[in-house]
C-alpha cells in the first residue's frame, strides 16, 4: 500500500518555484532517504506530506487523504524539524506530558529511556537546550510517538558524531519493533545507507530518481587510470551520455565515473593496463548526478 503518492506536484513561493512537476509513490512500512542539494525543495515537500503547506499545484494524498489542515492525517503523521517551538516554561518533561495526549501510538517507556540514555534532564527547560540537544530530544519525540508515518528533516543537525550513530541505531532499532513509513531528509548519506530502503533523490526542485538503494549501489562504477589507457581501452566505446564524471587528478591520468548499465561486457580487461575499477560511493553518485551541467571546478581552472 502507497502511504504517500505525489502527482505532478508544484510549489511555488511568489516567483520562485520551490518544486516542479514531482511524482511519486512511497509504500507502507519503508524507510526512504529524501536527498538532495540545499535549495532543492526537500523541506518544502516534508511539510507538504504533514500538511502544513498547500501544493500550489498537483495532488498529494496521505493515507489516501488531502493532508493539507486535515486533523485525522496530523494524528497519523509527525514531522521534526528545526522549527519545533514549545513554550519557553516547559520543561522537557512537560513536552513529553503533552505530546503523549495526541499520538495514540504514543510510547512513554522509550520516551524516558531514551531521555535517560542521552543524558538529557527531564526538568531543563527546551528552550534552555544547545543545537544538537534539541535536536536530539526532537528526535526522540518523533521515535516515540511512532506515527505511522515520521517525517525527519535533517533530524541531527548539531548532532556530534557518537550522537548520531546512536540516532541511527536507535531510529533503526525502532522501526523493526514497530514498523511504519520513514521519510528522512539527510546531507550525511554515507552515514545512513545502512537504514534506507529507498532514495528519493531531488535536483532543482525537480524528482531526479526514485530507486532502491540496492539498485543506486549498483549504478555507477569508477575508473582511475592513464588517460592513454582509459581513451582506447573504454571510452573510444562508449557514448557521451555513459560518461556522469571526469576528473584529471594528476598529469597524464584520469578518473571516470560511468553509469554501469552502459559498460561493455568484457570492461574488466582493462585492468591489464593498469587501470582501477572502483565503486563509487553513494555521496559521490548523487553529489554527480545533481551537479551544475555547466562548467566545474576544472573549468574554473582552466579559464584565462
Amino acid at each position: 500500500m502507497s502511504v504517500v503518492v505525489g502527482y505532478e506536484l508544484y510549489k511555488r513561493y511568489g516567483k520562485v518555484q520551490a518544486l516542479g512537476d514531482v511524482s511519486f509513490a512511497i509504500e507502507e512500512n519503508t524507510i526512504t532517504g529524501l536527498i538532495g542539494r540545499n535549495g532543492t525543495g526537500k523541506t518544502t515537500l516534508l511539510k507538504m506530506m504533514a500538511g502544513h503547506l498547500k501544493p500550489t499545484q498537483g495532488k498529494l494524498r496521505v493515507f489516501a487523504q488531502n493532508p493539507f489542515d486535515n486533523l485525522d492525517v496530523a494524528g497519523k503523521v509527525f514531522l521534526v524539524d528545526d522549527t519545533m517551538a514549545f513554550p519557553d516554561s516547559f520543561t522537557l518533561q512537560d513536552i513529553l506530558r503533552e505530546v503523549a495526549v495526541f499520538y495514540p501510538n504514543w510510547n512513554s517507556q522509550i520516551a524516558q529511556g531514551l531521555l535517560e540514555y542521552f543524558l538529557l534532564n527531564p526538568q531543563q527547560r527546551h528552550s534552555n537546550l544547545s543545537k544538537g540537544s534539541k535536536s536530539t530530544f526532537n528526535a526522540i519525540l518523533g521515535i516515540a510517538a511512532r506515527c505511522p508515518l515520521t517525517l525527519l528533516d535533517e533530524p541531527t543537525t548539531g548532532m556530534d558524531s557518537a550522537v548520531r550513530k546512536d540516532f541511527y541505531r536507535v531510529l533503526l532499532k525502532d522501526y523493526l519493533e514497530q514498523p511504519r513509513t520513514i521519510i528522512l531528509s539527510s546531507h550525511l548519506l554515507g552515514e545512513l545507507e545502512d537504514i534506507l530502503e529507498d532514495i528519493l533523490l531531488l535536483n532543482q526542485g525537480g524528482l531526479l530518481m526514485h530507486k532502491p538503494i540496492l539498485d543506486l549501489k549498483q549504478y555507477a562504477l569508477g575508473f582511475r587510470g592513464s588517460a592513454q589507457a582509459l581513451q582506447e581501452n573504454l571510452l573510444n566505446r562508449l557514448s557521451e551520455e555513459a560518461i556522469l564524471h571526469r576528473e584529471e587528478f594528476a598529469k597524464g591520468s584520469l578518473y571516470l565515473m560511468i553509469k554501469a548499465e552502459e559498460l561493455p561486457e568484457d570492461f574488466e580487461n582493462i585492468r591489464s593496463s593498469g587501470v582501477e575499477i572502483l565503486p563509487v560511493t553513494l555521496d559521490d553518485l548523487c553529489n554527480t548526478l545533481t551537479a551544475p551541467r555547466k562548467g566545474g571546478i576544472d573549468d574554473v581552472y582552466k579559464r584565462g
